[in-house]
């Protein structure tokens, strides 16, 4: 890891995921987990005030990144609910099959290198009524924003930490052999559009 990733990426990223918008945002899917929750991508713990520490019987946070990981360490030590620490990437989750009630995506899945590979994952560990709760950005309805996204995306990945802004949440979702309960997607005031349609909801395992 370098040191623009270790020690300098990991302020950027919380500075841009810790705004009201997207507090707001992520407010309206965490407090839903419930049971034993896997949070993916939990990067310097921003989620761990919105969780409804009555519902949730076990948290466990899965984040690749030294740099992230060190960050959160102030809202860890904080926390009313512990949390176990996992440092694997998405794509290899190190827990067993149908041992997870809630899986929480919050501006995750636009990073993770692998994301197929990731959902099957996630479908592993998820019991067969166990949900997601996500909040993501991704590629727009409009092609004129499209445009520019997929023009700048290999540039933007390279200085964020490997965000892409092209992704389609919801196909996404759906491609990991998901069904989508409910969502809303819209554009957040004040930020880019190329990197602020985001996309919120529920889904639950395909039958």
């Amino acid at each position: 890891m370098s040191f623009y990733e270790e020690n300098i990426l990991p302020h950027i990223i919380n500075c841009g995921c810790s705004t009201q918008s997207i507090m707001e945002l992520r407010a309206k899917v965490v407090p839903l987990a419930y049971g034993n929750v896997l949070e993916i991508g939990m990067g310097s713990a921003l989620n761990l005030d919105l969780y409804d520490q009555d519902k949730v019987t076990r948290l466990w946070g899965l984040e690749p990144s030294a740099g992230m990981r060190k960050k959160a360490e102030a809202n860890l030590n904080q926390s009313p609910i512990e949390v176990e620490l996992l440092d694997l990437p998405g794509e290899n989750i190190p827990l067993e099959d149908n041992s997870v009630d809630s899986v929480v995506l919050t501006y995750t899945l636009c990073t993770i290198p692998d994301w197929r590979a990731a959902m099957k994952e996630i479908y592993r560990v998820l019991k067969p009524e166990g949900k997601i709760f996500f909040c993501e950005h991704g590629q727009s309805p409009d092609e004129s924003v499209q445009k520019w996204q997929n023009r700048i995306n290999g540039f933007w990945s390279k200085v964020f930490g490997g965000c892409n802004l092209n992704r389609n949440v919801i196909d996404n979702i759906k491609a990991g052999g998901f069904n989508i309960d409910w969502y809303e997607s819209d554009y957040t005031e004040g930020a880019l559009r190329i990197a602020s349609y985001m996309s919120f909801g529920v889904a639950v395992k395909a039958v």
